[in-house]
């Protein structure tokens, strides 16, 4: 079939909107009719070159549609279904997977920017085409393996439902499943975009008596009160570490994360770590960069630095109960969407979250 796309031809050029061959869905996969898709720094990281995949591509990789075709042998969803996309459609049978590490499948990084067989269902100009995440969903349909589908039983608006595809389960995933937050404990949050509004919300929901937000934008700062965070640390005139140190009685935080993506930021998240404090990076540096970390702090002071990948969550157990989060008004999705855009618009898109703009930005479709 004929579909609209966004295809990454080349690095460092925009986006470019055009007609590409979309093939059937084959054995274990689904046609998804789009609904939204997020704008996430994780695309522009491919866009800039920040981080390597192969090209052409189609990129989008937080998303939610509705299930329009089945293909032989699909059980995990139905014609009619409305479904979060996930990024990393697990194997089920790997190792990885079957220690119950779903979010780190291993037949899933084998195959990189193709669907599970090693191949593409998306075509143009004589060229094959990539899925960025198995999931391409900067499109106006989508093939994705079945384990990438995650039904939603409650009507959930399109563009919130597509925040849990990504940000909101990396970032809430991030605080309740990798760092495991204890009640009472302080918190700090390096970076407050989508991801980091969300592991302010997840820190939230664990009850830390202290959530530091930390950004370099003031608005960004007012913008994570609305999320749960009690205190804000503007780092563009300030200090950062010992700005939390001076916040936590000189101790430092509980719980660092690195929401950012970057190597000056990591080291600034594991030096504001109180004694025995947690630190977990979720922003993704680009290729290459390395965090400088006192290794003797790290062994007298029994600090731990973790990484922490799609917030270490099992998508088709763990997408539903976000959903639920939402659906109780624990999760403050409405508020966190606060742009839209056509696919035609998907540059414009871009241009935003480079220059600033506060809260996450979606591409809907009819």
């Amino acid at each position: 079939m004929k579909v609209k796309a966004a295809v990454l031809w080349e690095v460092g050029q925009p986006l470019d909107i055009c007609e590409v061959d979309l093939d059937e869905p084959k054995a274990g996969e689904v046609l998804v009719k789009v609904g939204a898709a997020g704008i996430c720094r994780s695309d522009r990281h491919f866009m800039h070159g920040d981080a390597p995949i192969a090209i052409p591509v189609v990129l989008g990789h937080e998303g939610a549609g509705t299930v329009v075709q089945t293909g032989p042998g699909v059980t995990l969803a139905s014609e009619g279904d409305q479904v979060i996309l996930s990024f990393v459609p697990a194997c089920g049978r790997c190792r990885s997977c079957l220690e119950g590490y779903s979010n780190l499948c291993d037949l899933h990084a084998a195959t990189g920017a193709n669907l599970l067989d090693g191949t593409t269902r998306l075509h143009a100009a004589g060229k094959d085409i990539h899925h960025m995440g198995k999931v391409a969903c900067f499109a106006e349909y989508a093939v994705i393996p079945e384990t990438g589908v995650v039904p939603v039983t409650d009507n959930v608006p399109m563009d919130k439902a597509a925040m849990i595809g990504c940000s909101v389960t990396t970032g809430v995933g991030a605080a309740l499943y990798s760092a495991e937050i204890k009640a009472g404990s302080t918190v700090a949050v390096i970076g407050c975009g989508g991801v980091g509004l969300n592991v302010i919300m997840g820190a939230a929901l664990a009850n830390a008596s202290q959530i530091i937000a930390v950004d370099i934008r003031e608005a960004q700062l007012e913008f994570a009160m609305r999320f749960g965070a009690t205190h804000m640390v503007n780092a563009a005139d300030q200090d950062p570490v010992q700005q939390v140190k001076g916040l936590t009685g000189g101790r430092g935080a509980d719980y660092t994360f690195e929401v950012f993506g970057g190597a000056d930021t990591t080291k600034a998240a594991y030096d504001m770590a109180a004694k025995r404090g947690v630190v977990t990076v979720v922003g993704i540096a680009p290729w290459g960069q390395e965090a400088a970390i006192n290794a003797v702090d790290l062994v007298r002071n029994e600090k731990t630095l973790r990484g922490s990948y799609y917030g270490s969550a099992r998508s088709r157990t763990d997408m539903p109960v976000m959903v639920d989060m939402y659906r109780s008004g624990k999760l403050n999705l409405d508020d966190l969407v606060v742009r839209h855009y056509t696919l035609d618009q998907i540059n414009e898109a871009y241009a935003d979250l480079d220059n600033g703009e506060i809260g996450r930005g979606a591409i809907m479709f009819d």
